[in-house]
């Protein structure tokens, strides 16, 4: 019985390490500062992120003031900015993100690195070009 038990608690952890959604630490892909935690979540069958810490004590409550549309003028804090991305294989695609700092949209792709599933590959695309970022995932 305790075999059976030890497997299961196995892939029930191993499963869950292999998911996107949770909490994480947003890192700049240039800076390598830690900025923000994003909690990425499902709803709807798709997949969002928002802003649910920002850890620069002086930009906490500032407005998204480059943002267009429903979210011009929104707080940072708790702003939706992975919007509409679905599962494609061993990617999420098909949605945006959008970058507070400038409100510039991007295609988005999720993905979990490879060789550590606490690291969350971010990559934003214009046309062919693309960047990259490495989130680290929240630990309880």
């Amino acid at each position: 019985m305790s075999k059976y038990l030890i497997i299961i608690v196995f892939f029930s952890f191993s499963g869950n390490a292999q998911n996107i959604l949770g909490k994480w630490i947003t890192v700049d892909g240039e800076t390598k500062e830690k900025k923000a935690i994003v909690e990425i979540y499902k709803k709807d069958k798709k997949v969002f992120g928002k802003i649910i810490e920002i850890f620069d004590k002086s930009k906490k409550y500032l407005p998204c003031i480059y943002c267009t549309g429903s979210d011009y003028n929104k707080p940072i804090l708790g702003l939706e900015i992975i919007k509409n991305m679905q599962k494609d294989k061993e990617y999420y695609r098909k949605g945006t993100v959008i970058n507070p700092s400038n409100g510039k949209i991007y295609k988005l792709r999720l993905s979990l690195d490879k060789d550590n599933t606490d690291v969350l590959q971010v990559r934003g695309y214009i046309g062919f070009l693309y960047r990259t970022q490495y989130w680290e995932r929240l630990k309880k």
